[in-house]
């Protein structure tokens, strides 16, 4: 377990945090994550425009990829049985990428969200907090964070899904996207709506 003062090891492999007072702050990954869930879940609707639609896909993509590199390897360091838990969450978001590769949302998609949404508030944030200590829990919530800024945001369905491949392949594919996304002026954003 770390000490307040952000010196030790953690239990899901991650570096310390710099000492700041003897208290650690910030958002933890739960927090950063339930934000994630809600701004996909208004994304959702029965009628949503080309530009929503682009939006939703992109924020998926991000989500998705910040969650392979960082919430699944932490459910398999600090959960008994996390492997296969991470390994069932993989295998879901695998189809959830599926369906995201189609020009317009479906009721399967939405379905799909709607499941992945409530699996993680239902199963994975409890675990989670019940599992790994604070100090922990924000520095994953940092990471996340980090990394969706620098994920694709498209669906890719033939990118590495566990580190260390995808903490290197994703932000190279991010930047490809990105790219794409300007030189289409496509809306990857809920704020630029």
């Amino acid at each position: 377990m770390i000490s307040g003062t952000g010196c030790g090891m953690s239990d899901v492999n991650l570096p310390p945090l710099p000492p700041v007072g003897g208290t650690t702050s910030g958002r933890n990954v739960v927090d950063v994550l339930n934000e994630q869930h809600r701004q996909i879940l208004s994304l959702l609707s029965e009628d949503i425009s080309d530009k929503e639609h682009s939006v939703l896909i992109a924020t998926l993509s991000r989500h998705l990829s910040a969650e392979e590199q960082y919430l699944y390897p932490a459910i398999r360091a600090a959960v008994p049985d996390g492997d296969r838990i991470a390994d069932r969450e993989l295998a879901e978001d695998r189809e959830l990428l599926q369906l995201m590769t189609a020009k317009s949302p479906s009721a399967d998609l939405v379905a799909a969200v709607r499941r992945h949404v409530e699996a993680d508030a239902s199963e994975l944030f409890p675990l989670l907090d019940r599992m790994v200590p604070v100090e922990d829990m924000i520095r994953l919530g940092n990471r996340v964070e980090m990394a969706q800024e620098a994920a694709p945001t498209r669906p890719h369905l033939s990118t590495p899904v566990t580190p260390p491949w995808n903490k290197v392949i994703d932000p190279l594919v991010g930047v490809i996207d990105k790219l794409r996304d300007v030189a289409t002026s496509r809306t990857t954003y809920a704020r630029d709506l």
